[in-house]
């Protein structure tokens, strides 16, 4: 439907023309499962009088249209989702009713009924053009205004929004009115329903400038996983780091936490009123990645209260610097006010790998992306605008200096509070704070794609000392942008069995070849570490030396960030095939049961199984499969009862057991005769072997069946979709292929397949699905909505089976379709991937 693609310049020419005074929303959640009722008044001026404009209503039945008092003919008026507007006046009242759906997709109003007790579920979400399914909007980011929301409910649900929660008015009959008090001025993208049968914790935070009010949210059926003694004391700790830090008061009334089920994202920034997965309340044992990661998203979440919702992009161009801020935030809070110190390391182990893959695939972009539309918003938001965003803004940091960054930013919120922004209003900002000229760095990084490769280049003399040192930058011939760096190295000697940095200096990095005479006439140390402490966005490479030192004891460099590093440059050398997957993956068996950091105790595992199944030789494959699966079983067996490095390795063996032996073993695992010390078998440990046992053929739908008798949870219907599509046969496949394209399938259901559907060792069964794929990726957009078909063309697609021919066959596709740009971005990612395997494939044959 165009009608939905909203452009910029449409958005342009709607903002010069209306300014928005208020919104009065009246929902109605009682009219039936389908649907609820909306009706919307939008009171707004129009500085050119007979002008004609359109406001935007998206999947409605309307039922009523009128403007400044004149009935609107409906069919004449809505369509193409847009309510035509003519003849305006200098002050214009518009008054639309409506029937809007429930979705199931995560998108809009989300229906859900828990199956462990059957209370009834809803939530909002509406970034990025999603409140528009709700209620009748003028739907970009800068027509803000006030919102007034009045709820009709069930009188025992909870209903919160982004205004303070008012006591309800009964109607009689189960029926009560909650009538919000007017909002702050704030974009539509930001406000908030979330109605239902919630258990409900209220608190308070008193800072600096007052008092705020708290509220902890979620399903009846997660009571007992609530922790909320600690999510409070995050809350807690994250509001007084910020508004310390940047020292302006919470711009809302309130603060509530929601946790809610089958959420798409990890969390929305909704004014006062966030919602969040509520798989952050774990009902099994999660190791402390997983607490960390859960801190992270909640600081992340805050962040935006002033970045994001106190001031809002003009359009949706500088969505990257909303999600780049509120990330590289997220860790300065984390590192500096939550027992997280070290969150920093998590964030070189884990979220920065994730924006280095996204900057190599062949849809890399700026960070500040061209979007012209909101098709290319869909398209532009991922890795590059969260992770690269964020390491970038972490390197401006470090260019202008923390309390020059500081004092830029708090008087960008004074300037600009409630009102919207352009990236060139924070950098004029941090210009006059560090006195630095910005526009030719934000030009080099943040106009431009790519990543740089860093590399040593250097001569050693008959002692062993460097007589010349020099680092080389490279790039991809198709984004050949060379960038300044700041550039931290670090040299490592071998100290009584320890790896102890015996120097560090930091360099400026600019073009092909920097030199580094500082280097010259030291003796060459066992490990040299570019980009030491973590300041660049950049591959790094290791030298011959450093790496035969680390494959032989990375677990002897005693710093976890320098680790960290070290970890991330083994893997980029092993994707970019100039190391061996056998290599890394024995790297990995080697140091990873002394590696302390928790996301690289939970992540690197991880990468050494794709390397396994994917990145190795096809001829000696199976022979490290054994070698892997037997080299994670004593990792289990070896590690501290109870510990995270326990949790994580058997997981990893779980995914890991191939041999008869290795998977009799999960057997009694599961049934209980053969225990692995303080590991305890919960019912998530038991959906890991009960999926591993049916990918193997173990299993089948009767002890699928009998596990979820066990667990009648909305995550044990999940788990048991993931198991079933698991299995080694055609039915099992071709049942999960249409119930992951069936639109009834609910969004996270859906997810859980995706990721299960098409393994490794399965090829015969899998193959079929490269043409039933590329099929589907006509349509899927359309038939499913883009949240739910995003994930299955982004993690759909049959790597496993990736050959030449199958590149053929892509390269093919590529140069004729029909598809949506989202759909042949995700087809064209495949082919990289695939691609970028068959490389470390030969590279590992050598």
């Amino acid at each position: 439907m165009p009608g939905t693609n909203l452009t910029r310049d449409e958005a342009a020419t709607r903002a010069a023309l209306l300014d928005v005074t208020s919104y009065t929303i009246d929902l109605d959640l009682t009219t039936g499962e389908q649907t609820f009722a909306s009706t919307t008044t939008i009171a707004f001026t129009s500085r050119e009088i007979g002008a004609e404009t359109f406001a935007d209503l998206d999947g409605a039945t309307v039922r009523e249209i009128s403007l400044n008092g004149r009935s609107l003919d409906v069919a004449v008026a809505y369509a193409d989702s847009r309510i035509t507007l003519d003849d305006l006046q200098a002050d214009n009242t518009l008054v639309v009713t409506a029937d809007c759906p429930y979705s199931n997709t995560g998108e809009g109003l989300h229906r859900f009924v828990d199956p462990a007790d059957d209370r009834v579920y809803l939530y909002s979400q509406f970034e990025v053009p999603d409140a528009r399914r709700v209620f009748t909007t003028f739907e970009q980011p800068d027509l803000k205004s006030v919102f007034t929301f009045n709820v009709t409910a069930p009188s025992h649900w909870k209903v919160v929004s982004t205004a303070p929660t008012p006591e309800p008015t009964d109607l009689g009959d189960g029926k009560a009115v909650w009538n919000f008090p007017v909002t702050e001025r704030m974009s539509t993208y930001i406000t908030a329903v979330v109605a239902g049968e919630y258990h409900e914790v209220l608190d308070t935070y008193e800072g600096k400038f007052g008092t705020i009010p708290l509220g902890h949210y979620c399903r009846q059926s997660l009571v007992e996983h609530m922790d909320t003694d600690v999510l409070v004391e995050l809350t807690k700790q994250s509001f007084e780091f910020f508004e310390e830090k940047f020292d302006y008061p919470y711009p809302f009334h309130k603060y509530d936490q929601l946790y809610v089920p089958e959420y798409n994202m990890g969390a929305m920034e909704n004014a006062g009123c966030v919602t969040l997965r509520d798989e952050y309340l774990p009902r099994s044992r999660q190791p402390r990645s997983f607490f960390e990661f859960r801190a992270s998203v909640i600081t992340h979440e805050m962040a935006h209260m002033w970045f994001g919702d106190l001031v809002t992009m003009k359009w949706w161009d500088d969505l990257w610097l909303n999600e780049s801020f509120a990330e590289w935030a997220c860790y300065w809070c984390e590192a500096e006010a939550t027992e997280y110190t070290d969150a920093w390391t998590g964030f070189a182990n884990a979220r920065k790998q994730t924006g280095y893959r996204a900057d190599q695939l062949p849809s890399t972009h700026p960070i500040a992306a061209d979007n012209v539309d909101l098709h290319a918003v869909e398209v532009n938001f991922d890795m590059i605008t969260y992770a690269k965003g964020a390491s970038v803004l972490k390197q401006l940091v470090a260019w202008v200096g923390l309390d020059a960054f500081v004092e830029g930013i708090r008087q960008y919120f004074k300037d600009h509070a409630f009102g919207n922004t352009e990236f060139s209003d924070l950098l004029a900002a941090l210009e006059k704070s560090s006195g630095r000229e910005l526009d030719s760095w934000a030009t080099e990084w943040l106009q431009t794609a790519g990543v740089n490769t860093l590399a040593p280049v250097f001569e050693l003399d008959a002692d062993g000392s460097y007589s010349s040192f020099s680092i080389a930058q490279s790039a991809h011939e198709d984004w050949p942008t060379l960038r300044r760096h700041r550039l931290g190295i670090g040299l490592y000697d071998d100290v009584d069995g320890r790896l102890v940095r015996r120097d560090y200096l930091e360099v400026d990095v600019e073009g092909a070849t920097t030199s580094v005479a500082e280097l010259v006439g030291k003796a060459q140390p066992a490990l040299l570490l570019l980009n030491d402490e973590d300041h660049a966005y950049a591959k790094i490479r290791l030298d011959e030396r450093s790496l035969a030192t680390v494959i032989d004891g990375l677990a002897r460099v005693e710093d976890s960030l320098a680790r960290a590093l070290v970890w991330g440059a083994a893997w980029d050398m092993t994707r970019d095939a100039e190391m061996a997957a056998t290599d890394w993956v024995r790297l990995v068996l080697a140091n990873i049961g002394s590696e302390t950091d928790a996301w690289g105790v939970t992540r690197i595992p991880a990468m050494a199984a794709t390397a396994v199944n994917r990145y190795t030789d096809p001829a000696r494959r199976e022979a490290l499969k054994a070698e892997w699966e037997q080299g994670m079983r004593q990792l289990m067996l070896d590690a501290e009862p109870g510990s995270d490095q326990q949790l994580t390795f058997a997981r990893t063996y779980f995914g890991a057991a191939r041999s008869d032996a290795a998977l009799d073993e999960l057997v009694a695992i599961l049934d209980g005769s053969f225990v692995v010390e303080g590991l305890a078998v919960d019912q998530d440990i038991r959906w890991g072997l009960i999926t591993a046992l049916s990918r193997a053929g173990r299993f089948d739908d009767a002890e699928i069946d009998a596990e979820l008798s066990r667990d009648k949870t909305i995550e044990g219907k999940e788990k048991a979709a993931a198991a079933r599509v698991a299995q080694p046969t055609a039915e099992a496949k071709a049942a999960g292929w249409d119930a992951i394209l069936d639109p009834a399938t609910a969004n996270e259901t859906s997810r859980e397949m995706v990721f299960s559907i098409f393994r490794a060792d399965q090829d015969e069964l899998v193959a079929p699905y490269v043409e039933k794929f590329l099929t589907a990726a006509d349509t899927v957009i359309d038939t499913l909505g883009f949240h739910k078909a995003s994930v299955v063309l982004e993690y759909g697609f049959p790597l496993a089976v990736g050959s030449p021919e199958v590149v053929a066959r892509l390269d093919e596709w590529l140069a004729d379709n029909s598809a949506p740009k989202g759909a042949v971005r995700f087809v064209g990612e495949a082919r990289a991937d695939i691609v970028r395997a068959l490389a470390a494939q030969e590279r590992d044959a050598q």
